[in-house]
Parts: structure tokens; sequence; C-alpha cells
């Protein structure tokens, strides 16, 4: 089976890092209560911030963060595992697509941590076209609209939901909120 998989959110727990410290740049940078839409994905729904806001938070904190984010739990076991059982892994994230560097970051926490992949699709922020173009069978992915989109194109779709994030009501989605579930949820469609 060909796997797709997005890399923030999903194998790194960088959301998370993102929306704490979002919160603390708004309270105490900004001296603001910004929040719009907790459930929202993208800052700039998020929060009530100018453009130059959101700009000074992407360049302050985004590299900063991201070599702060640590491997969502299960997600190397799991991952090992599904390749030793033959599937085939390819990481499909829109990341380094904002801050340059940031998929440099990444690649070297997967050699860190003995992690490697079949291919790499970085900055791509529209993943339709390369999970077309690299068929597919399933896409684990934290963003809802990345999972909306993908799904109705006729991917079958694995939704890393946070609690706070969208819900799904999609039958062509399933959701998920962490790796022993990904691994049932392949292992009972293979």
């Amino acid at each position: 089976m060909r796997i797709g998989i997005d890399v923030d959110g999903v194998i790194l727990d960088y959301e998370k890092v993102l929306r704490t410290y979002g919160d603390l740049y708004d309270f105490i940078e900004l001296k603001k209560d910004g929040m719009i839409n907790r459930n929202e994905h993208y800052l700039r729904n998020r929060y009530d911030w100018t453009e130059e806001e959101r700009m000074n938070f992407i360049n302050q904190y985004f590299m900063k963060l991201s070599k702060q984010a640590e491997l969502m739990p299960g997600a190397k076991d799991v991952i090992h595992l599904l390749q030793k059982e033959g599937h085939e892994l390819i990481v499909i994230s829109a990341r380094g697509a904002t801050v340059a560097g940031m998929e440099d970051e990444a690649k070297e926490k997967f050699e860190r941590e003995g992690m490697a992949f079949l291919k790499y699709y970085w900055k791509q922020v529209d993943k339709l076209e390369v999970a077309q173009k690299e068929k597919i069978d399933y896409m684990i992915d934290d963003n809802f609209d990345i999972c909306k989109k993908l799904s109705e194109n006729g991917i079958k779709t694995i939704y890393f939901r946070d609690k706070d994030m969208k819900k799904f009501e999609n039958e062509n989605v399933i959701e998920v909120s962490n790796w022993g579930e990904i691994y049932r949820v392949i292992k009972n469609r293979n």
C-alpha cells in the first residue's frame, strides 16, 4: 500500500507547539485577546491579527518552533512497522512553503531518529496532484481542508484530528487521534 504522510501535526507535534506560542504571542506580545476561532487550523483564521502581525509571528517563530517540535507519540514505531510490512511511505508536506529551510530541519530530525521515507514532496500546499501522481492509497493529514479535497477526489484519507480542530462528517474520511489508531485503520483496510 502507498501511504502519503503529512509532517506537521502528524509526524511532528508542530501544530500544538505552534498554537501554544500563537496564543502567547497574541496575549503577551500583542497584548490582545485576538482569538476568533480556536477550531481553525490556519493562523489567519484563528486570530484577528493584521497581516504584519501574522508575518512577524511567522518570521520570528516558525523555525524556532520547528526545532522544538518532537515526534508524535508512537509515530516512529508505527512508521517502522508499516515499512517492515512492505508499505511505501511518502512524505507529502506543505513544510517549507512559508519559511525556507523548515524541510531541512525535518529531514535532519528524521535522520537523527533513524527514519527514512520512499520519497519526499515539500512545499505542497495543495497535495491532490502529488497524491494522484503517486497513486496514494491513504493520505494521513491533520488539515481539514486538505482531507476534504483529497477525499472528494477519491483518495482515502485518514484525518489526524486534534481535539480542538473541526470534526469531519464524511464517509470517505476516517478520523484518528493517535498513531495506534492509524495502524489499526491501515491493518483493518489492508
